[in-house]
């Protein structure tokens, strides 16, 4: 037996918290225990653990931190992102951008705004013999699913989304294949009428965005000098709510704006106890915030929304092996207002970097940058040796991608940051358990 690659010592309060990436396990220790455990991984003593604390060892054993001798790990984490991310043929993951237009101008977007883009009927109707190809050419296929992003959706709601989804529906309505969708959105065009449409399309969530309280909001996302777009978008969160759909609040932060974030939680407060199990809230901050300490102030924020009754977890938490971003599956696609085809919908839409493009028959035509992405995992070799490869996995294959060629590491490096995600985990975990 050998003690696992993938273990993770972590103190916290007075014990240690031991973790192991690979079975994603947690078990506290004291501080002696740890030491052997340390002592074995250094020495080579594993056995010593047998003869002092049998319980222990055995516990060890079970939740995966020591496995057997012969047991190659790093090819067990290959073969999992193999099944998950290249031969899953029973999930089809659709993006689609009506438009790159959008009613709002946020400093820290990445998109290039396009005035008056919008998808037009040529591409729409690709689009449709698109989802049929797929149905035709996946024969285990059981979910299928679209993502709404852009650019705002919502803009062409009537003209772009509303025929896709009628067609979609009609497609998946004779058939044993579970079709659902969801819509990134500032949710500012949400209208009381859009509801009953809403509710026929079978919408797993909204993710919807704020940035800051309402004075620092409305400095980013506004109408006009005189109107900002902050208690509008409130309003929808909570009638969306109300109507039983799910929403993901992002909560976007800097240093700047984190002061009187508490004040969010108090203006959603007439949301109704009933309802607000379907409102979960995530912090982000937003990549250009160069400050990497802040995370006690958002453990703070995460804990008063929690005590005001609303769902708040850590959104940064990563887990990119088996729930791995939808860019880094070979079923997926994101199919541009015009046509072009990515994968990434975290970068700008140029048509330098598209991967592909949407046929007049409905399927795509990749070309190399599509099949450099899908073989770019486990090319850098500091990762191989990782303790936290199993959730970060080199992060996504966007990431992997642009640092082909030399040796990265997302968190710089820092053993230190690397121990704080594993404790953000195991936290986000105990506060789960205490709202369950």
């Amino acid at each position: 037996m050998k003690l696992s690659q993938f273990n993770l010592s972590v103190p916290h309060n007075e014990s240690f918290v031991l973790y192991n990436s690979f079975t994603n396990k947690f078990l506290v220790v004291d501080a002696l225990h740890n030491d052997l455990i340390e002592s074995a991984k250094v020495y080579g003593n594993i056995d010593d653990l047998l003869t002092y604390n049998p319980v222990l060892y055995v516990d060890l054993i079970d939740k995966g931190f020591i496995v057997s001798e012969n047991k190659d790990e790093l090819q067990a984490v290959k073969d999992i992102q193999a099944k998950v991310d290249l031969e899953d043929e029973k999930l089809y993951q659709l993006t689609i951008n009506p438009t790159m237009n959008c009613n709002f101008k946020c400093w820290y977007c990445y998109e290039s705004h396009i005035k008056d883009s919008k998808m037009d009927a040529l591409v729409m109707n690709n689009v449709k013999k698109h989802i049929g190809s797929v149905i035709d050419r996946m024969p285990r296929l059981k979910k299928f699913h679209i993502y709404w992003f852009g650019g705002e959706p919502l803009l062409y709601f009537d003209k772009v989304v509303e025929p896709i989804m009628t067609t979609a529906k009609d497609l998946f309505g004779s058939r044993n294949i579970s079709f659902s969708t969801q819509f990134t959105t500032n949710g500012l065009l949400i209208k009381k009428e859009m509801i009953p449409k809403f509710q026929s399309y079978n919408i797993i969530n909204f993710q919807i965005t704020l940035d800051g309280n309402r004075d620092l909001h409305n400095t980013v996302r506004f109408v006009s000098k005189s109107r900002g777009s902050y208690d509008e978008i409130v309003e929808n969160i909570m009638m969306l709510c109300r109507n039983n759909f799910r929403v993901i609040l992002r909560i976007n932060y800097t240093r700047k704006n984190l002061k009187d974030l508490e004040e969010i939680a108090r203006d959603l407060a007439p949301l109704e106890m009933e309802y607000r199990h379907k409102l979960v809230i995530t912090f982000h901050k937003v990549w250009q915030e160069p400050d990497m300490t802040l995370g006690e102030r958002i453990n703070e924020l995460r804990a008063f929304f929690r005590d005001n009754g609303f769902q708040a977890v850590n959104g940064d938490i990563p887990n990119t092996l088996r729930q791995s971003c939808y860019a880094d599956r070979k079923n997926h696609a994101t199919i541009n207002y015009n046509g072009e085809v990515y994968k990434c919908t975290a970068r700008n839409f140029s048509s330098a970097a598209k991967e592909g493009d949407l046929k007049e028959d409905g399927t795509i035509a990749w070309n190399e940058k599509f099949h450099s992405r899908m073989e770019v995992k486990f090319k850098n070799k500091p990762c191989l040796s990782c303790p936290i490869l199993p959730i970060c996995n080199g992060a996504c294959s966007q990431v992997a991608l642009e640092n082909a060629g030399k040796e990265y590491c997302v968190y710089d490096f820092d053993e230190k940051r690397k121990k704080e995600v594993v404790l953000d985990k195991y936290l986000h975990l105990m506060n789960q358990m205490a709202f369950a």
